[in-house]
């Protein structure tokens, strides 16, 4: 920078009033840079907007997928909860039905077990009062031959014949309503 000042006043030394005179030299720069400036324009600038815009609309393109992608997952993401959700449900009420059903299966086998203890023990006293009847039965019918025979044995070592036939009377009416 300090070479400019120094460079503007050997100019004027020279004879130059100022840094750039106006000259048809000025004119062909001037159309020099202006083609330049077109040739780089053409060439270089319109590629480089459309590449620009090219990527720009890439990358918009990509930001809305990116989005309708997220969108998607989200509704699926959505759905599995809500799949999630309907599964425990459905669990839930099949363990509850369970539980039911084991309460109603546990409540019908007791009544059956009930049902069946109440008509064993039933049969039972049944069997037992007939095995009752029938040993008394036939213990009259023995405790009756052996007084008879006792009572045979008795009467023939001690009584006569009348008091044979009282006796046997005797016990005949006292057997019978026995």
């Amino acid at each position: 920078m300090l070479g400019l000042p120094t460079w503007a006043a050997a100019a004027e030394a020279e004879g130059g009033g100022s840094l750039i005179e106006i000259n048809w030299t000025l004119g062909v720069q001037l159309i020099s840079f202006l083609l330049l400036l077109a040739v780089l324009y053409k060439l270089t600038y319109r590629p480089l907007l459309a590449a620009l815009e090219g990527r720009t609309t890439a990358i918009q393109q990509q930001l809305a997928e990116a989005q309708a992608a997220r969108e998607e997952a989200q509704r699926q993401l959505g759905a599995m909860e809500e799949r999630i959700r309907a599964a425990q449900a459905d669990a839930q009420a099949l363990r509850e039905r369970a539980l039911r059903e084991a309460a109603e299966l546990r409540e019908r086998l007791s009544a059956e077990a009930r049902q069946e203890a109440t008509r064993l023990l039933e049969a039972a006293k049944a069997q037992v009062s007939q095995e009752v009847r029938r040993a008394r039965t036939e213990l009259r019918a023995e405790v009756g031959t052996l007084a008879i025979q006792i009572a045979e044995r008795l009467i023939r070592k001690s009584l006569t014949d009348e008091d044979h036939q009282r006796l046997v009377r005797e016990a005949s009416t006292r057997i019978e309503p026995a």
